[in-house]
């Protein structure tokens, strides 16, 4: 009788808690700022990676990548092999590259230089903090 008793009580469980798990909400759109100061191959296309995992999973999220550094390269004409993967995380993610302009100077790369739609700020880092104080999430782009 104890075992039926225990046996009933699991069964009641797992009911309760696929039913709760079928119930809860869809994920919450959330805004993610993406750090680059990378010119390695591998952390560049784990950016966009992520971006089209985040978005697939929950379209409204907002995500930007703040590029210094070597991580110029991404959106470099004559530099990134990865044009049309930028292309395609502007228009299906909406999302939104920056660049560093303090790295630009640094690295004498002109605007012109830049992929099309991919934006500059003066101070790569200075939009980072201001990203997070803002609210955003932050990661920084490595492996």
């Amino acid at each position: 009788m104890k075992s039926l008793v225990a046996f009933s009580c699991v069964i009641i469980l797992t009911v309760v808690a696929l039913v709760a798990r079928a119930q809860s909400p869809q994920p919450q759109p959330y805004k993610v700022v993406f750090d680059l100061t990378s010119a390695d191959p591998a952390d560049q296309q784990a950016v966009l990676r992520w971006i089209r995992e985040i978005t697939a999973l929950n379209p409204k999220t907002e995500t930007e990548v703040v590029m210094y550094g070597r991580g110029l390269d991404l959106v470099t004409s004559g530099k990134t092999t990865l044009a049309s993967g930028i292309t395609e995380a502007m228009s299906s993610a909406h999302a939104t590259f920056k660049v560093c302009e303090i790295a630009m100077k640094n690295q004498h790369v002109d605007k012109s230089q830049l992929l099309a739609n991919v934006q500059t700020v003066p101070d790569g880092i200075g939009e980072i903090v201001a990203k997070q104080h803002a609210g955003w999430g932050y990661i920084k782009v490595g492996h």
